[in-house]
């Protein structure tokens, strides 16, 4: 007999989970709609699965949204090579490197808008692994129940990205703990899309300041709120429940987007330096919002 999650049971999980899920999704698909349509068939699933088989929630839905996205991106590739010659996408290759598989590859600024379409030549197996591990520091071993190949043959598919993606894109060191980064990151969406203020202010600096480009004629652009207490209430007051969080998967920089309603409503950029945020510039700029749309 089947047992499957009680409404309290599946709220639950929808609410702790569904903010850091549909991140994942959207570093996956680069696409707020699909993300949130892979999300949405991953609870899909969780309310009518067996209750009795699935001993972590957040880890079953993990692995069911990455599948979800797996079928996306290869569906979407199927649909892409019926469509277009394949000879017509060709890249032209640098001279060929062996960089250390160990070594993380980093974009800089002339290339980082391009790595979505960079990650087109990789296999379906080969991006979500690159994006789990990479971008989302999961562990191999988790990985591999996730796509269904063993953890040396996942290790193989993440060295193989990194020098697809090596060969169009120039390495370069970056100055910050990345992990640590990603970690304030993970923590500060969580804790705005909560609506948790006692979780954000721990991750701000005491003297953290903020300031946001409304818009030329906005009276509101180019004030600088400063203080912890004045800052988290801002970022609740404009990103809460409302707002769904992300983070850019593909920036070396702390860069988080905001939708409401699956319509780009603010660009935030965050400082972090030893562990807390200490800048945030917001971008809400109509103007500049539909620039930032890829065309």
């Amino acid at each position: 007999m089947t047992v499957t999650a009680t409404d309290d049971e599946f709220a639950q999980a929808w609410q702790a989970n569904r903010p850091y899920l549909v991140n994942l999704a959207y570093g996956m698909l680069g696409d707020i709609g699909a993300a949130e349509d892979a999300v949405q068939e991953a609870f899909a699933r969780f309310s009518t699965a067996d209750r009795a088989s699935i001993k972590d929630a957040r880890g079953w839905l993990i692995v069911v949204t990455s599948r979800v996205c797996l079928d996306q991106i290869g569906s979407a590739r199927v649909r892409r090579e019926r469509a277009v010659d394949a000879s017509a996408i060709e890249f032209t290759h640098a001279a060929e490197r062996a960089p250390d598989p160990a070594d993380r590859v980093t974009l800089d600024d002339e290339v980082r808008s391009a790595l979505l379409i960079v990650l087109e030549r990789l296999s379906p197996a080969e991006r979500v692994v690159f994006v789990l591990h990479d971008i989302f520091q999961t562990p191999f071993d988790s990985i591999a129940t996730t796509v269904g190949r063993p953890v040396a043959s996942c290790r193989q598919l993440a060295r193989r990205a990194r020098l697809k993606i090596a060969s169009d894109a120039r390495v370069a060191s970056q100055d910050v703990d990345v992990t640590q980064h990603r970690l304030v990151v993970d923590q500060f969406i969580d804790a705005v899309s909560h609506g948790d203020i006692d979780a954000l202010v721990p991750l701000l600096d005491p003297d953290v300041w903020g300031d946001a480009d409304m818009g030329l004629l906005d009276p509101r652009t180019g004030v600088v709120n400063h203080g912890f207490r004045k800052v988290s209430r801002n970022l609740m007051r404009w990103f809460g429940a409302t707002t769904t969080l992300v983070s850019d998967p593909f920036s070396d920089q702390a860069e988080l987007r905001a939708f409401i309603d699956r319509r780009l409503y603010a660009i935030i950029y965050l400082t972090i330096a030893d562990g807390v945020v200490q800048r945030l510039h917001v971008i809400a700029d109509p103007a500049k919002l539909a620039s930032s749309l890829p065309e």
